[in-house]
């Protein structure tokens, strides 16, 4: 189904929704193919549903093209953050790349996170995902010491930024 330049409407739902297994399943294949595994760093539903986090599923013209969440995690050396918010499965669909899908995502996950009391938002990836790391600093996501699951994997790397109060 050709993805017209339309906004696209973003919903809160649950880790477990059909439409995110489905985009989950995308994007561990995607893993799959360029690191040679999926990403085996435990996550829960229970972790991305509020107060803990929120998860989104976005579409265009009632078709699902991403999806992203936040979850709370302990401190981290990020900007200074006591009540940092970790960005996970962050995707969108090849198809629905650069027609804002992914912006409106992260905004959405600020703002949420914010209002949950979070003071910094987080996150790891592949240096290999050179696309992902480009958007987030354009974003205003800056370099962080590695934390979490993935924080002795060679080429990983941490952003941060700080929210607004």
């Amino acid at each position: 189904m050709p993805i017209d330049d339309a906004a696209p409407t973003l919903e809160r739902v649950t880790y477990a929704d059909p439409d995110v297994v489905t985009l989950t399943e995308e994007v561990q294949a995607y893993y799959r193919a360029i690191y040679g595994g999926p990403d085996d760093s435990p996550l829960t539903d229970a972790e991305l549903t509020p107060p803990a986090g929120l998860f989104l599923l976005a579409r265009l013209d009632g078709e699902p093209v991403g999806m992203a969440g936040w979850r709370r995690i302990a401190p981290v050396d990020a900007l200074g953050g006591e009540r940092p918010a970790e960005i996970r499965r962050m995707y969108t669909r090849a198809s629905a790349r650069h027609r804002g899908i992914a912006r409106a995502l992260l905004a959405e996950l600020e703002s949420t996170a914010a209002a949950y009391g979070a003071d910094v938002m987080v996150l790891s990836t592949g240096g290999i995902q050179t696309d992902a790391v480009a958007f987030y600093r354009a974003c205003g996501y800056t370099d962080v010491p590695p934390f979490g699951h993935w924080a002795a994997s060679p080429g990983i790397v941490c952003l941060a930024r700080r929210l607004p109060a």
